[in-house]
């Protein structure tokens, strides 16, 4: 069993909440959580998935037949005569998944959504930050955290998809235009995967709201323990028999990832705005990243993300 349709990135774009529209459509259903399949032994997506057996490197790997029934078994709940859909936003990211795609589900059709590459990163930042991955402020990460600047790198990637599926099967949404007309772009995604249109104002359209730390300085400190145990938040994930060990280091996390919640991510908005020096330097260096993507996707990004050049 293999998906019908794939929200396939990027993060903190907005595909959380895309995925719960489409999860209410009656004749869709999309498997919950991010699956994380297509690109489970790419290091620099996923390396946590990455262990090591002593002295040898254990990895997750896609075409193991086990992974692939683990894969399959996320989809085992949904119901008949329906559009079936995961949601994995790193695979725009990864330099394998298109091809892996294309292999294993030649009829899928994926759907991404872009943001302003630089906004898009500042809020990864935070993600890295709330979830226990990084020490580093914003700056220093830049050059630590290489998803932060390849999770904003869309152009490539986008172009490997559009050649491997072709552009019928690839269908791109703005974070922006989504916050500004829910109901304009919702109608492009249901017509893009052959579903009826579906009222916004008839379904819950909101999902996952972030919390920031009061003080950065106190998650910074904290994150000291919080990495060491984060390397376990997937220890499960597409996996058989887990080591006691790692069951229990797992365990661990998650009550220390509640604690974060419950006393330090306390606030709506991020402690501190980013510094105009790095804005300037990030607006340059995404867009020649992206050059090109305007034309790829026949939108003037310039009209939606600020000091955005190509």
């Amino acid at each position: 069993m293999t998906p019908d349709f794939i929200i396939g990135g990027a993060p903190k774009c907005g595909t959380t909440s895309l995925h719960h529209i489409l999860d209410q459509h009656p004749d869709a259903w999309v498997a919950p959580n991010e699956l994380y399949f297509f690109d489970a032994d790419d290091p620099v997506a996923h390396g946590d998935f990455l262990e090591m057996d002593g002295d040898d490197l254990s990895w997750r790997d896609p075409r193991d037949p086990a992974i692939q029934a683990r894969y399959e078994q996320r989809f085992s709940e949904a119901p008949p005569d329906r559009l079936i859909g995961e949601d994995t936003t790193t695979y725009l990211m990864s330099d394998v998944a298109a091809f892996r795609i294309k292999t294993t589900a030649p009829d899928v059709k994926v759907i991404f959504m872009l943001r302003d590459p630089v906004a898009r990163a500042f809020s990864q930042y935070w993600h890295l930050l709330r979830s226990g991955r990084t020490t580093l402020s914003f700056e220093r990460a830049l050059s630590r955290e290489p998803s932060i600047i390849l999770g904003s790198t869309y152009a490539p990637r986008l172009r490997v998809f559009l050649d491997a599926l072709g552009p019928r099967r690839v269908h791109v949404v703005l974070f922006e235009e989504f916050k500004k007309d829910k109901q304009r772009v919702m109608d492009g995604v249901t017509e893009f995967l052959g579903l009826s249109p579906m009222s916004v104002d008839a379904v819950e359209t909101w999902h996952n709201r972030t919390k920031y730390p009061a003080k950065a300085q106190t998650l910074l400190r904290l994150n000291h323990v919080g990495r060491i145990l984060v390397r376990h938040r997937y220890a499960r994930h597409l996996k058989g028999d887990i080591p006691w060990s790692s069951r229990l280091a797992h365990k661990a996390y998650r009550r220390w990832f509640r604690f974060i919640s419950r006393r330090i991510l306390t606030e709506d908005h991020p402690p501190s705005d980013m510094r105009a020096k790095t804005r300037a330097y990030l607006c340059q260096h995404l867009s020649d990243r992206n050059a090109g993507l305007s034309e790829l996707i026949g939108k003037d990004l310039s009209q939606y993300w600020p000091g955005f050049l190509q």
